[in-house]
């Protein structure tokens, strides 16, 4: 068997990168791509390959020489490649197509060595690597009949993003044999190519071919294999990440803060969220507006604020609306700033906060018990002789998990009166908290009484909405609330989320049964998570559970092998202030499959 290459294009799409050199010659993890597959290639027993160049031609032929490959390579020049397409240059490799089975990539195409033994080895003559159609993928997809040939290619005129389930997104990677190339795809080629011109792909071809009555290409299902097609730069930053390895991989993962729905077999238990709400009504509710949403401008902060305080019980001239909490941090932490005092810490904490100050005007609190567990009467002691500011508290603690009833904050939001202080109280994942009194703080009564309390909610993660960006801060002080609005963006939130705070009331009962299934699922994985031995984990009334890796394994290596063995991401808290010279571990909340799957591979790896 051979294969050929298709390697002509100009890349137009990675910009700079393809000034001077062909789009093959890009590296993906310093290793230009074309080497990548040729090495791969070389280990296979191909007869020959046939590589087909046109842009920056004469540099990739010597590259490719100087690789000093066991496998025959053989070069076909597009010397047309500015005004024609793939057709023309598979065309140009007629001779070859009549002469043996063919195998077809091209060039900008990444995949691990499983995805060409998949292909190789299966015994059908035919194949098409496919794989189910996700968000981030673009090119030609197909539909199956029953046997899993296919049926159809659907153009873009046809595709229906309300049918994604139904379709296949080829890989572009095809085997054929010499028989069908002969018999039928090279005359249907010079047809095609003689009746369109040189400007078509070559899977218009296969379109023509596939509508005959009796189907010649089956489909082979790439599932779990790495793959990936690198068009633009951003297709290049992603594969960077999927195809790195080791400790290298983690870093690229989690230098990318979210957007991990470009990974839709990644396990994420890494970035919390809340696994049960939304539900379908919800949704459904939310897309049926998608038209009118994306089309006009969100309102101002002042109909936002009525709108979240409508939702909490709040006046607006008391609310602030963020772009997530991290915008509303940003601000307050400038506010507090202003104020020329220290600001006190509890570590390990949620390092939105303390990056925002200079590490100097940081007091921790340095009475943290064993389980990272600590006291109202403790910080008050601690405080009452320092000189702050504000004292910042997160409840339930972040990673901890680590949790202070409402009446003992009341007492603390009584004491910073008193002491002249903000108390400031970032409740994000208070909703969680498995108890019988009211948890939350924001209330307009408590608000009213305590006028050094400022509280903080983020909407994202207790409401199971990440990605529309939503938070809240409540704060009696309306000098503070007044510099707040006028520091944030006057549209800092889009339409999306302002109608998100428009309906979400009636979703309410919705919502606390919601909340009531996620209790019974943490109590099972907490369950799950104590019966491995080499892991103690800790009480937590948040939709994360901190844990200790009690084996030698540093939590990094086992973050590590999480990713790379298993496609799972747990936050390793190895560089957290609070954590020195412990090997611990934040793990997200799911559904009881995920952590089950979770639990499994843990055990696994812990023994």
């Amino acid at each position: 068997m051979q294969t050929i290459i298709l390697a002509a294009g100009m890349g137009r799409r990675l910009r700079e990168l393809t000034a001077k050199n062909a789009k093959c010659m890009v590296s993906l993890g310093g290793i230009p791509m074309i080497q990548r597959m040729l090495t791969q290639l070389d280990g296979r027993n191909m007869s020959r390959i046939i590589l087909v160049v046109g842009y920056q031609a004469e540099g990739l032929a010597a590259f490719v020489k100087s690789l000093g490959l066991k496998t025959e390579i053989l070069f076909v020049t597009n010397r047309d490649y500015e005004v024609t397409n793939n057709i023309y240059s598979l065309s140009l490799t007629r001779d070859y197509l009549l002469e043996e089975d063919t195998l077809l990539l091209e060039s900008d195409s990444v995949m691990e060595d499983g995805v060409l033994d998949k292909i190789l080895d299966h015994p059908f003559p035919n194949l098409a690597l496919v794989a189910k159609p996700e968000i981030w993928m673009n090119g030609a997809v197909v539909s199956l009949d029953s046997e899993g040939n296919i049926s159809h290619f659907v153009s873009a005129v046809n595709f229906r993003y309300g049918s994604m389930q139904e379709y296949y997104k080829t890989a572009n990677i095809y085997k054929f044999s010499r028989e069908f190339l002969a018999g039928t795809y090279v005359p249907f080629l010079e047809a095609y190519a003689k009746a369109f011109g040189r400007t078509r792909f070559y899977e218009s071809v296969l379109k023509v071919i596939a509508l005959q009555e009796r189907p010649v290409i089956k489909a082979l299902e790439l599932t779990q294999e790495r793959w990936y097609e690198i068009n633009d730069i951003q297709d290049l930053d992603i594969a960077e990440s999927i195809f790195a390895t080791g400790d290298d991989k983690l870093t690229k993962y989690m230098k990318r803060f979210g957007g991990y729905w470009r990974y839709p077999k990644l396990l994420d238990f890494c970035y919390l969220v809340n696994p049960f709400f939304p539900n379908e009504r919800f949704m459904d509710e939310m897309r049926a507006n998608f038209d009118t949403l994306i089309r006009e401008y969100p309102s101002g902060m002042g109909v936002n604020s009525l709108l979240a305080g409508k939702y909490f019980g709040l006046h607006p001239e008391n609310v602030v609306v963020g772009n997530g909490t991290s915008e509303l941090i940003k601000s307050l932490m400038e506010h507090v700033a202003r104020m020329q005092g220290k600001i006190g810490m509890i570590y390990p904490t949620f390092e939105e906060y303390p990056h925002r100050m200079r590490e100097e005007d940081i007091i921790p609190f340095p009475g943290m018990g064993e389980d990272f567990d600590y006291q109202a009467e403790a910080l008050m002691k601690f405080y009452d002789e320092q000189d702050i500011a504000a004292l910042i508290l997160i409840n339930p603690d972040n990673p901890s998990g680590h949790f202070i009833h409402r009446g003992d904050l009341l007492r603390l939001a009584d004491w910073a009166e008193r002491k002249g202080c903000l108390l400031v109280v970032d409740e994000s994942f208070v909703d969680f908290a498995d108890c019988e009194e009211k948890t939350s703080l924001l209330e307009q009564e408590i608000i009213d009484a305590h006028p050094a309390l400022v509280v903080l909610k983020s909407i994202s993660k207790s409401f199971g909405v990440a990605g529309l960006r939503l938070g809240i801060l409540a704060a009696a002080d309306l000098d503070m609330i007044a510099f707040m609005k006028k520091d944030v963006a006057i549209w800092n939130i889009n339409s999306f989320a302002e109608y998100y705070m428009q309906i979400i009331e009636k979703y309410q009962e919705d919502y606390q049964e919601a909340l009531e299934r996620f209790k019974d699922v943490r109590r099972r994985y907490v369950q799950a998570l104590k019966k491995i031995r080499s892991l103690k984990v800790y009480p937590s009334q948040a939709n994360y559970i901190l844990c200790r890796v009690e084996n030698g394994m540093s939590s990094r290596r086992l973050a590590d092998i999480l990713l790379n063995r298993y496609n799972i991401l747990i936050k390793d808290l190895s560089t957290k202030t609070g954590f020195e010279g412990g090997s611990y571990i934040r793990l997200a909340v799911k559904t009881d499959e995920e952590n089950e799957a979770l639990v499994k591979a843990l055990a696994e790896v812990l023994g």
